[in-house]
Parts: structure tokens; sequence; C-alpha cells
């Protein structure tokens, strides 16, 4: 039987047709089956594995069923919460328990992700971002799947606009952001917008006077020559990271740019704290004769 079907998980219809009468009393308690979903069995009696609560899901959904939303989003090697199964079919939905199914027509294009049918990156972060109620949680899946090179913010709203039915999060998510990357750049521009600092430049690269590059800052006061990174511990774990920060930070500093480093847990638990930190490296930068950097544009 484990070889007619998919990791263990198979069909009440599917065991009858081989000649099992009566799966569901082998999936009373201290039998050596149990029962996964309507109609879907698991050939053990042991904890399922997430691979086979997936095909499980995927069984009752039906032929046709994709994957879709935060599930697909992990396939994609996105970080999104939740522990539902949500997944498209091209007819009649039937969901039970965490499994949320949904029709859709016309089915979008799916393709193998990590053994399963799934939906592209963007699709599955747009309907991932229908399930959340966090602002910041779909912040920060938004953020992830485009540094993370899974999206870009063009795919993501173009997803938005034609499956319009709750995505109202997203769409906000996406504006709010414009070019910022991250829940705590977000933050930053309006830490910045509240305190009346001059506008800076985000994320553009600084080079010397020679056209050396020297650094992409967070956050750019260019009237001072004033650097604002947003320095995340998550991104300093690893040897090779701590050794990027400190040569920055090396250039930084030959090159007479003051900089302010902020952690985003700073940023968002003790802003006024940060606001004066800010207030007062600006006023130092300004005080002092503005080194000869300039911003430069991508080529």
């Amino acid at each position: 039987m484990r070889e007619r079907s998919d990791l263990g998980v198979i069909t009440a219809s599917t065991l009858k047709s081989l000649g099992v009468a009566n799966p569901w009393r082998r999936c009373e308690p201290g039998g050596p089956w149990q029962r996964m979903h309507p109609g879907v069995v698991l050939l053990h009696n042991g904890p399922p594995t997430r691979d086979q609560q997936v095909a499980a899901a995927l069984l009752r959904a039906g032929p046709g069923a994709v994957l879709t939303g935060a599930e697909a989003c992990r396939r994609h090697g996105l970080p999104a919460s939740g522990t539902e199964i949500h997944v498209l079919v091209p007819g009649r939905a039937v969901g039970s328990g965490a499994l949320i199914t949904e029709r859709a027509s016309p089915m979008p294009p799916f393709a193998d992700v990590d053994g399963f049918p799934a939906v592209s990156a963007s699709r599955a972060v747009v309907d991932a971002c229908r399930q959340l109620r966090s602002a910041d949680a779909a912040t920060a899946l938004v953020a992830a799947a485009i540094q993370r090179g899974r999206c870009t913010p063009e795919s993501l709203a173009a997803e938005a606009r034609t499956n319009r039915y709750g995505t109202k999060l997203v769409r906000t998510v996406l504006k709010e952001l414009g070019r910022a990357e991250s829940v705590a750049e977000r933050d930053a521009r309006r830490l910045s917008r509240r305190i009346r600092l001059t506008t800076p430049h985000w994320n553009v690269t600084i080079a010397d006077s020679d056209g050396l590059i020297i650094a992409r800052p967070d956050a750019w006061f260019d009237d001072v020559g004033l650097a604002w990174e947003i320095d995340s511990k998550a991104f300093h774990y690893g040897v090779r990271d701590y050794e990027r920060t400190l040569a920055r930070n090396s250039r930084y500093a030959a090159a007479g740019i003051l900089v302010v480093q902020t952690l985003p847990a700073r940023l968002r638990d003790k802003p006024e704290a940060v606001a004066r930190e800010l207030r007062k490296a600006h006023a130092a930068a300004a005080a002092r004769p503005r080194p000869l950097v300039r911003i430069v544009e991508p080529t």
C-alpha cells in the first residue's frame, strides 16, 4: 500500500480499491493508522511530518490543488508565520481543520517547489498576507521576499491588483515601504519625518573624492555628511558579517563621515532616545567641515 501512497498518506477510496473494506477501523485508538482529513489516511499512528501534513492537505483538496500562502512561502525559502495550509483548487473548495481551500479561476501558474506543487513566490506572499492581521508581520514577510530576490515590488503589486479580495494590508504595506527594505527602515523613516531633520536619502551609495565606494547607508544626510545605519544583530552573528561591518565603519572613519548605528529593537522600543542621538549627531556633523564625499548613481 505504501507504494500507492504519497509519503505514507493515501485516500480512503484508494485503500478500498486495494481491498481494505473499512480503513477507518484501523484508524481507531490503538490502531496502526490514523485519520488526517475526511477521506485521507496516514499509514502509521505516530506524529505526521510536515511533508505528510502537506501531502494529506493536497489529497483532501482534490486533483489540481496547489500550495499557496504561508506554506508555499516557506517552500520558497521565506520566513512566513502561520501553521495553516492554504491551497488553491480549480473546482469546489472544501476545507477542514487547519486546511484552507480556495477556489481559483483561472488557476495561477505553479511549479514543483521543494517537492510539492506551489504558486509563485509573489502569489504566495500576497495570499499569506491575506491571512495576517499584523502590519509588522506583513511588512517583515514582504521585505524578506524582496531582499532575498524571490519577488519584486512590482510583481507583488501586480498580484495584489489581480487578487484584490483581502489584499488591503499587503497593498498598504507596499505603499508604505516604498523603497524601504525592512520594518526597521520603515520605523526609521517615520522617526526622521517626525523630528524634521533634513530629509535623508535612503539606500544610496556613497563614494569618496577619488570615486572609491565607501558604503550604502540606510539613511544619508547629504548636507552634513552623516550616515545612519540600522544594524540588526541578526546580520552580525557570522564572522564574515562582523568583519564586513568593521570594514564598513573603518571606511566611514577614513572618509571623515560620522555614523549613527541603531538596533531595530531600540528604534522600536526607545524612539525618543534614538531621536535625541540622531539630532546630536546631526548637529555635530554640521559643526565640522563636510567631508569630500558624494552620492553616486548605480551603474
